[in-house]
C-alpha cells in the first residue's frame, strides 16, 4: 500500500485531503494495520519467494518441512487445514489465510521496516493505529506461539518510536484474549495506550438470552478484569466488527454452546466451526428492534469507548449477494462476508424517511443514544458500581442490568431489564433525585420503576 501510494501521489493527497477534513470535524482517524502478517501479493513476499538471495529471503517463515510451531493452533477452523502452505519446494507459516504470511520478527529488518510503515501513516496526519492480531507476532517452536515475552518487546519499541515522533498518537490492541492477558499488552503506560475487551462481547449477548444479568457481572468483576490506569481504556463492542466471536481462549466450551445455540440462526452464518457467528447485529436479534436498542443500552454505558461497526447504527442486514461476489474472488469460504457489504445509499435514504421502518426506527433509537452519551464523561471514564434491584415485595432481581457510573461531580444511574416479562422495581436510589437523560419501554412514578421487556432507562442522580 505504501509503495503504491508513493507511485501515485493522487491517493497520497485524496487521503491527506480525507484527514484534513476529517480533523476539521474534530473526527480522529485510527488507521488498521496488520503488523503480524502482510499480503502474499506484497512486494516483500513475491521478493522473499525468489531463489536468489536478497534482502527479503528471511522476511517471513520459510521452511523446507512442516514441522515447527505445531502447538499453534489453527485459528481459521473449517477454512485453513494447517498454518503452513506449500510454495514450490519449501513452506511459509501464516496464523491467518494462506494468503496472508507472517513476517518474520526474528529479522531486525522486519522491525525497521514495519516501524517505517507506521512512520510514514502517522506523517500522512493518521492519528492511531489498531494494531491488528497482536498476540501473535513472535513465535518460539513448541510453545502455542501467543503472549510470548518477546511481543512486548516489540510493541514497545513501536510505542517509543511513534511516541518519539509525534506523542499522543494511539495504539490500540487487537488481542483476542482473556483480560488479565490482554492488560499486559497496555505494559508501564509504554505499550498500547487501549484494548478491545473481548470477553465481554459475548456475555452481553449471554446475558440477554439469558434474561440474567450475572454474566456480565462475572466478566467486569475484579477478579477477571483488571482496573486500569487512568490513562488506559478498553473498547467495548457488539461483535468483533465482523463476527460474534466465541474463541475457546477466553469463552469456556459451555458458554459458546449456549450462546452459538441462541444466536446462530442460519447454519450458514457459521464460523470457524463454531467458534463464531457471522451476522449482523439485527440479524442475530431478530431484527427485533427493542433486542437491538437494550443491546446498545448495555454496550454504550458500560465500561470502555464504544465502537459501532459501519450500518449497525440503521440495522443493516447480511449482506449475501456480497458473500457470493466475494467467494467467487478469493476462493476462501469466509462467512464473515455476510456482514461486510455495501450502502445503497439511495435507498438508505428512503427507508430514513419512513419513521415506521425498521431502519428508521434503529437509526432514532441508537443516535438519541450516542448524542446523549457524548454529554457526559462519567459514560467513558466514570467508575462502574453494579447496584441489586428488587420488586415491591423486596425480591432480588437478576433480570435487571443496574449500575452507576461516577465520574467527578457526574453520576448516572442505569436500569437494563434483560428479560422477556415486564418488570416493577424499586428505584435503586430511592434516597436521591433522578433526572431522566433517555428510555425506551419505561415509566416511572413516585414509588416504583416499571420496564417493560427489554427496556431500558439512563438517568442523571441530581
Amino acid at each position: 500500500v505504501v509503495s503504491d501510494i508513493n507511485k501515485d501521489g493522487k491517493q497520497e493527497v485524496v487521503f491527506g485531503s480525507f484527514l484534513q477534513e476529517a480533523h476539521k470535524r474534530n473526527i480522529r482517524v485510527i488507521f488498521d494495520v496488520a503488523i503480524n502478517h502482510s499480503s502474499d501479493q506484497h512486494p516483500w513476499f513475491l521478493n522473499s519467494q525468489k531463489i536468489e538471495e536478497n534482502e527479503f529471503s528471511d522476511y517471513y517463515i520459510w521452511r523446507d518441512s512442516p514441522d515447527e510451531y505445531l502447538e499453534a493452533r489453527l485459528l481459521f477452523k473449517g477454512i485453513e487445514d494447517s498454518n503452513w502452505e506449500k510454495l514450490g519446494d519449501r513452506y511459509y507459516f501464516h496464523r491467518f489465510f494462506s494468503f496472508q504470511p507472517d513476517l518474520n520478527y526474528r529479522n531486525p529488518d522486519v522491525l525497521l521496516s514495519m516501524s517505517q510503515n507506521l512512520l510514514y501513516w502517522q506523517s500522512v496526519g493518521v492519528d492511531g493505529f489498531r494494531a491488528d492480531a497482536i498476540p501473535y507476532l513472535w513465535k518460539e517452536d513448541g510453545t502455542s506461539c501467543e503472549n510470548l515475552d518477546l511481543t512486548h518487546v516489540i510493541v514497545k519499541f513501536f510505542r517509543a518510536i511513534l511516541d518519539f515522533v509525534q506523542p499522543g498518537t494511539l495504539l490500540l490492541a487487537e488481542a483476542c484474549q482473556k483480560p488479565k492477558e490482554v492488560v499486559k499488552y497496555m505494559g508501564n503506560n509504554d505499550e498500547c495506550h487501549a484494548a478491545y475487551h473481548f470477553p465481554l462481547m459475548p456475555m452481553i449477548f449471554k446475558s440477554i438470552a439469558q434474561g440474567n444479568s450475572e454474566p456480565i457481572k462475572h466478566i467486569l468483576s475484579s477478579s477477571v478484569t483488571p482496573l486500569l490506569r487512568n490513562d488506559n481504556q478498553w473498547f467495548s463492542f457488539l461483535r468483533v466488527h465482523d463476527e460474534l466471536s466465541l474463541e475457546l481462549v477466553y469463552v469456556s466450551e459451555e458458554d459458546r454452546k449456549y450462546i452459538y445455540d441462541n444466536y446462530c440462526h442460519k447454519p450458514e452464518w457459521d464460523f470457524r466451526v463454531g467458534e463464531g457467528i457471522s451476522a449482523r447485529l439485527s440479524e442475530l436479534m431478530n431484527r427485533d428492534v427493542s433486542k437491538i436498542a437494550l443491546s446498545y443500552s448495555i454496550m454504550l454505558t458500560l465500561l470502555g469507548t464504544p465502537v459501532v461497526y459501519y450500518g449497525d447504527e440503521f440495522g443493516k442486514l447480511n449482506d449475501e449477494n456480497y458473500y457470493n461476489e466475494q467467494i467467487k474472488l478469493t476462493g476462501k469460504d469466509d462467512t464473515r462476508f455476510f456482514v461486510r457489504g455495501r450502502i445503497d445509499w439511495e435507498k438508505l435514504e428512503l427507508d430514513l424517511k419512513d419513521s415506521e421502518g425498521f431502519h428508521s426506527q434503529v437509526y432514532s433509537i441508537i443516535s438519541s443514544m450516542l448524542n446523549i452519551r457524548k454529554e457526559y464523561m462519567a459514560f467513558g471514564r466514570g467508575d462502574l458500581d453494579f447496584t441489586d434491584v428488587v420488586d415491591l415485595s423486596g425480591k432480588n432481581l437478576p433480570e435487571i442490568l443496574s449500575y452507576t457510573r461516577t465520574y467527578d461531580n457526574e453520576k448516572i444511574l442505569v436500569v437494563n431489564n434483560l428479560s422477556s416479562e415486564e418488570q416493577v422495581i424499586v428505584n435503586p436510589l430511592e434516597d436521591n433525585n433522578l433526572a431522566l437523560l433517555n428510555m425506551n419501554g419505561f415509566t416511572m412514578d413516585d414509588d416504583s420503576m416499571v420496564l417493560k421487556p427489554k427496556g431500558f432507562a439512563w438517568f442523571l442522580v441530581v
